[in-house]
């Protein structure tokens, strides 16, 4: 999705623009998987679940000519997402603060209420801070970082140096806001315990401006880009792999193609993992050796269910057990237990056994419903995910999971499809499969400049970030940063 943001928005300044896709479709993990049964067809979206900071989307469409009204059709979602927790609480998320903290109130008591609101004030300073200096700057290294003339309220809010998980417990009496907090350095792939406390800014994101649906799934963002592509005379070539980022004399030269071919370039925009391009495409191996920590990977099931919906909201959160209720009750080992699973912490990875499970609604025919389930999981290679029986047998244990906290389906369940951190690597050229690429246990991730002139990089796994505004945003960087033709 970065690398079609950027195609887009260097067409439209007039520049001459090649797209090699290796797949045989566009959209990266924005994937889509289609089911036809006798009942009628089952559409699931295989990627993110909603789409936010919809005012990114908007900059992007001005600036290649249309509109996002005329583009996509969003429904915007109250509550954002539900948050079940083992006790039974259920909490709503709203993006409307003062209705978020009644609920809150309402769940979990005036204080976890008075809590909030604290941190909330945080977290708008972080945002905003994060928003001028960082996510819509170039930052191409730590010293560029540290020139930023940071206020000293923000950096104060900011913590350099304090993780997440140091936040929740600074701010947040009551467990379960903090495991709702914890949630948040998934985002960015990585342990609450060892994430940066500044991706406070993901959780302001989704719940300050609100989550939205697009009609039709979230595919049709992918569709919308191909459009404004076309529009700007960019030419999308799928099914088409480069073998190799070439340069000579300090600057970028050509890609050679899988198949031998060499096509020069006066510049090389690589929406590849930051690691497959400096491993592979263009081998730096300091700079391939600074990607060894890679972020979480999913374990996803695709459910076709029989029987009318029963899941009563898009987006719902099913949090392990483990924690006690008590306002003054620590983060229990069953929430820690996910993360130590997840990234090795003390012990070879494993898959999760009391993992947090969130599940997503999808398009199903009439009398039926269809389901996105998604745990996360320790990327392919610290867990082998294609041994015999694995990704089956862990199947089983997620749908049990989703039984003993009040959502069983096993028995009205037409069809299944399981999809594993190596089938997430095979299918987007990831390597290991890692969502976000390196772990976001630091505030900085790759640059957007590479090592040679001419050479760039968008996605999720180089700055601003992972997720659809963040890579969009990296696509609006380097064009930026290219110019116009």
């Amino acid at each position: 999705m970065g690398g079609l943001a950027a195609a887009a928005r260097l067409g439209a300044a007039g520049h001459r623009v090649t797209v090699f896709e290796q797949a045989a479709v566009v959209g990266g993990k924005l994937g889509r998987y289609e089911r036809v049964t006798p009942e009628g067809t089952f559409r699931f979206g295989t990627g993110p679940s909603l789409l936010t900071l919809p005012q990114v989307f908007a900059e992007f469409f001005a600036a290649t000519g249309t509109r996002l009204a005329d583009e996509l059709d969003l429904v915007p979602l109250d509550p954002v997402v539900r948050h079940v927790f083992a006790d039974g609480t259920v909490l709503d998320s709203s993006s409307d603060p003062d209705e978020f903290a009644a609920r809150i109130a309402a769940a979990l008591g005036a204080g976890a209420a008075a809590d909030w609101r604290v941190l909330w004030r945080r977290a708008a300073r972080v945002w905003h801070a994060s928003w001028r200096d960082i996510l819509t700057s170039t930052v191409d290294s730590p010293a560029a970082l540290a020139r930023i003339a940071w206020r000293v309220g923000d950096l104060a809010a900011i913590a350099p140096g304090r993780s997440l998980r140091w936040l929740g417990r600074r701010h947040l009496r009551d467990a379960r806001l903090r495991m709702l907090l914890d949630r948040y350095a998934t985002y960015a792939g990585g342990d609450p315990r060892r994430a940066p406390a500044a991706l406070v800014a993901i959780a302001y994101a989704e719940l300050a401006f609100g989550g939205w649906h697009l009609r039709g799934g979230l595919g049709t963002l992918a569709d919308a880009l191909v459009r404004r592509c076309q529009a700007w005379g960019v030419d999308i070539r799928t099914g088409t792999p480069v073998a190799r980022v070439e340069a000579a004399g300090g600057a970028v030269t050509a890609v050679l193609l899988g198949d031998g071919r060499r096509v020069p370039a006066d510049a090389v925009v690589s929406n590849a993992d930051a690691l497959a391009l400096y491993r592979d495409l263009l081998p730096h191996p300091r700079r391939a050796a600074r990607l060894a920590d890679r972020s979480l990977s999913g374990f996803v099931l695709l459910l076709g269910l029989r029987g009318p919906a029963r899941h009563p909201f898009p987006d719902t959160v099913y949090f392990p057990a483990g924690e006690a209720s008590g306002v003054l009750a620590p983060v229990g080992r069953g929430h820690d237990a996910e993360f130590d699973d997840v990234f090795g912490r003390g012990r070879p990875a494993r898959p999760a056994t009391d993992p947090a499970v969130f599940v997503g609604a999808a398009a199903a025919p009439d009398r039926h419903e269809a389901w996105y389930v998604l745990v996360n999981a320790a990327p392919q290679g610290p867990v082998d995910w294609r041994r015999d029986g694995l990704a089956e047998g862990y199947a089983d244990r997620v749908l049990e999971i989703l039984a003993r906290r009040g959502a069983d389906v096993r028995d009205r369940i037409a069809f299944r499809v399981v999809r594993t951190p190596a089938d997430l690597a095979e299918a987007t050229a990831s390597p290991d499969g890692a969502i976000y690429g390196t772990a976001g246990h630091r505030l900085l991730r790759p640059s957007n400049r590479g090592p040679v002139r001419g050479l760039y990089l968008v996605g999720g796994s180089t700055h601003p970030g992972g997720g659809l505004p963040m890579v969009t945003l990296s696509a609006k960087i380097v064009a930026d940063r290219i110019g116009p033709a």
